[in-house]
């Protein structure tokens, strides 16, 4: 009987420590997977192995901790050959919350400027979109990046300066082209 109020301490110790970050490892998810249903995969499996070596974690940053768990399931799944390819943007306007009482107007072009963002983001390589959703997305900290993608800060500060010029040039080149 005591086995079973253990495992019930554990995973109440884990679902404080990890539920709060799990829309933070949904959007890494979903940004990695670029599909919906993988990036629930995704966060699934991760959580599972994050649970599975919750004892092992030492203290520290949690949120990166977790993150890397995602990223590096994602990538053994890669590996492994067990990903689906799917390329579809992520749309904020699908998946994020409205205000029903705005301005249908205002709605339409916040959707237009959303798609716009997504479509140039999912131009970026992997490494920087990577490092440019951890940051913007999800407000982590360089150290915090260094940590997820295993990078040197100076790296983290590379990439995420590489991204951000090379995301204002696709936004740029769209806005000629009229997207």
């Amino acid at each position: 009987m005591d086995k079973y109020l253990g495992d019930d301490d554990k995973t109440a110790r884990f679902e404080a420590m990890a539920m709060p970050h799990l829309d933070a490892a949904y959007n890494l998810a979903r940004w990695l997977t670029r599909n919906q249903h993988d990036a629930d995969d995704l966060v699934q499996s991760a959580y599972l192995r994050a649970f599975r070596f919750a004892d092992g974690f030492r203290g520290g940053d949690v949120r990166a901790w977790l993150l890397t768990i995602v990223r590096h399931t994602y990538y053994s799944t890669l590996r492994d050959g067990q990903a689906q390819r799917g390329d579809v943007s992520f749309d904020e306007a699908l998946h994020g919350d409205e205000d029903d009482s705005a301005d249908p107007a205002a709605i339409a072009a916040s959707r237009d400027t959303g798609r716009t963002v997504n479509a140039a983001l999912a131009q970026l390589p992997q490494a920087f979109r990577e490092v440019l959703v951890l940051k913007e997305m999800d407000d982590l900290s360089y150290k915090q990046i260094a940590e997820v993608t295993e990078t040197p800060i100076g790296t983290v500060m590379s990439r995420l300066a590489r991204a951000r010029k090379q995301l204002l040039a696709y936004l740029k080149h769209g806005e000629q082209d009229g997207i």
